[in-house]
């Protein structure tokens, strides 16, 4: 009889410990380019060289390197002090039209072409999330348009 709490209490710490593990991290590269390594050292191979707000998820800390994820999937290691937390998103389709609320029959405030880069504003709510452009416009964009959120 005393086994049913211990096993409750595993079954709850090991749900809790799964619901934590599905939050993503999402940061961005700070205020210069950051190389991007294969290994959490300098001494690592080159991947890629990440422009400055490019949004990355981090998948792991590890000391003073994190290991993240771009929006093509690619893992690589960057210095984590190379990451900012203002979120930025990055256009993953065509054509995105971002509109003055969230709503589709709402009128459209602006577009964006894929890759261009959105800093991340609040949601996503109901499938929508609030955007700024570089240039100061604001609106809502649909989360399964943007990268990042």
């Amino acid at each position: 009889m005393k086994r049913l709490p211990l096993i409750l209490c595993a079954s709850l710490l090991g749900a809790f410990l799964a619901k934590d593990a599905l939050a993503l991290d999402f940061k961005s590269v700070g205020a210069a380019p950051a190389i991007m390594y294969d290994a959490p050292s300098e001494k690592g191979r080159r991947v890629y060289v990440a422009p400055r707000g490019m949004p990355v998820e981090v998948v792991l800390t590890y000391g003073e390197w994190s290991k993240v994820r771009d929006a093509a999937g690619t893992l690589s290691w960057i210095s984590s002090k190379a990451l900012t937390s203002k979120r930025m998103l990055v256009v993953s389709v065509a054509n995105a039209r971002i509109f003055n609320a969230a709503d589709e029959g709402s009128p459209v405030v602006f577009t964006a072409d894929r890759y261009v880069l959105l800093e991340w504003l609040e949601g996503p709510s109901n499938g929508w999330v609030k955007v700024r452009h570089r240039d100061g416009q604001t609106g809502f964009v649909k989360a399964a348009d943007v990268w990042g959120d």
